[in-house]
């Protein structure tokens, strides 16, 4: 239906088949007339034309089904109707079958030509939207649980809730407020399997000898359906019978264990869910199937509450937005994994891969002490966060780092560090740098890629110009102090302190101000943060 731009035909092969292509529509569209005045109907002379010229009738309107030509002769086709027939009309259909129909439709009159136009467009816009909603798929699930208001049950679910929202609801905002208040508005209803086993005393004391993981949780609460409840000492009496219904292809395995396969993990969930119900005092025989689960007076304290972090137990509540109080068992693994504080944390990346998170850490406990380093994260094969445990760490760490880039003596050749600078390519920032990679609207794999496509490898412009001041104003202090301690003393004399103090400050003890620097330094990066 769109028009085609009036441009001058040029080519000899063009204007022959133009030509032709006018004729032939002269010859159909008269005989169409001769036919109503009692004449008769129009003859075809090959049967080629048979074949690219059908007449058929298209919304009750005698028309042409044009076949077998070129996209560059269809665009001939068009120029020509519009310029040479008023009661003929060029419309491209798109069939169901995703097959399009080209058509030129004789008219009675004007009025005709704009209600065919109307009537095409509309059958257009059909077909697009039955293709829209047939390439929707899974979408149509997540509108149906969002509009039913149903429970949604996972586990450790908080990233698998975030990549829902990405995919099916929009951009993840930027904020967190923004996050929980839009989830909640679309999930109003969420549950945390790994919530509930840290709710319950009896649960919590039994998974302390025990992971808290999927599969150990499943063959420690479903041992009678697990297969990896057998090679496991403790397991629970089975509280809720669970059935399995099966095709006979899967019979034969369907209990293999097929963890991190996204059925198996949803079976596993449900089974942890209804046991650690029943263990929540939750009866389902007595439980009306009417009834909303998250409604139940002894399950609605636990929905809404999704670990944040399972490494430092934050939990948040999706309906207010706030953190939880800590439940039962989480002060037991924030003994385990230390909380996570990012004014200590460097980012380290681009060092040799061959290097492991111990080998990292026993090289930087040897310059700033066995218990500098409290943990080493990796972000990837690339990448990892070391965090320290003192924040003034963190400007030490950097400024040792560029000093030993610099320097080519044997000093640097010997340092502990030397294996992890290794290659030139180890490159290093705080948390604030982390963030602003990250950031960026460009993504690679892995995350030295990153941030070499976002171009950072180590912001100094905040740190040097700051050294500067110090040690302008580290002179002036001198200078100061000189002046007032010579005050009794002769003019020679006062020189000669002032001059003292100044080849002090410049050539004399630089650990000092080093360290005053490092500090300073570390200050500005734990402000930004």
């Amino acid at each position: 239906m769109k028009e085609v731009k009036d441009i001058p035909i040029n080519r000899m092969a063009d204007v022959l088949f133009a030509e032709r292509i006018k004729n032939r529509f002269s010859e159909w569209r008269d005989g169409l007339l001769q036919d109503r005045n009692g004449g008769s109907q129009l003859q075809w002379n090959s049967n080629d034309s048979k074949q690219q010229f059908q007449t058929v009738f298209f919304k009750m309107r005698p028309a042409l089904n044009l076949t077998g030509f070129t996209s560059h002769q269809f665009r001939l086709i068009q120029l020509v109707i519009n310029k040479h027939f008023k009661d003929l009309s060029y419309v491209r259909v798109n069939g169901d079958d995703l097959c399009s129909q080209q058509l030129v439709v004789y008219t009675e009159s004007k009025d005709d030509k704009v209600l065919l136009m109307k009537e095409v467009k509309d059958e257009n816009r059909r077909v697009a939207e039955m293709k829209i909603q047939a390439a929707i798929g899974f979408r149509h699930v997540i509108d149906l649980l969002s509009s039913e208001q149903k429970l949604i049950v996972g586990h450790n679910c908080f990233l698998d809730i975030a990549h829902v929202y990405s995919k099916f609801i929009g951009p993840l905002p930027s904020a967190a407020e923004e996050f929980v208040s839009s989830v909640n508005k679309y999930f109003p209803h969420i549950v945390d399997t790994k919530i509930l086993l840290n709710a319950n005393h009896v649960l919590q004391q039994r998974m302390k000898k025990s992971s808290t993981s999927l599969s150990s949780a499943f063959a420690l609460l479903c041992p009678q359906i697990s297969v990896s409840a057998k090679s496991t000492g403790l397991t629970f009496q089975q509280c809720v019978q669970v059935e399995v219904q099966v095709d006979d292809m899967r019979s034969s395995n369907w209990d293999s264990g097929a963890k991190h396969e996204a059925g198996y993990d949803a079976f596993m969930t449900g089974c942890i869910f209804v046991q650690a119900c029943s263990y929540l005092g939750i009866d389902f025989k007595l439980h009306s199937p009417s009834e909303n689960l998250a409604h139940n007076e002894k399950l609605c304290k636990h929905v809404n509450h999704l670990y944040l972090s399972w490494i430092n137990g934050d939990i948040i509540d999706l309906s207010t937005g706030n953190k939880v109080a800590e439940s039962f068992g989480t002060n037991y693994f924030k003994k385990k994994y230390p909380n996570i504080l990012f004014e200590n944390i460097v980012l380290i990346w681009g060092f040799p891969s061959k290097i492991k998170a111990r080998e990292i850490t026993e090289s930087i406990c040897k310059v700033f002490g066995l218990t500098s380093v409290t943990s080493v994260y990796h972000l990837d094969e690339t990448a990892v966060f070391v965090q320290f445990s003192k924040p003034e760490f963190v400007s030490d760490f950097l400024l040792l780092k560029e000093t030993l880039e610099k320097s080519d003596g044997p000093i640097s050749v010997l340092h502990p560090l030397a294996k992890l600078l290794e290659g030139e390519n180890t490159h290093a920032g705080n948390y604030e740098t982390y963030k602003e990679i990250c950031s960026s609207p460009i993504s690679k794999v892995l995350f030295a890629n990153q941030a070499e496509a976002v171009g950072i490898k180590w912001k100094r412009e905040a740190v040097e110009p700051k050294i500067a001041v110090e040690r302008k104003e580290h002179t002036s202090f001198w200078e100061e102090n000189a002046v007032n301690n010579s005050t009794k003393s002769s003019e020679k004399s006062k020189q000669g302190k002032v001059h003292n103090a100044k080849k002090d400050m410049l050539c004399g003890n630089y650990e000092i101000i080093d360290s005053l620097n490092a500090a300073e330094v570390n200050q500005i990066r734990t402000n930004n943060l």
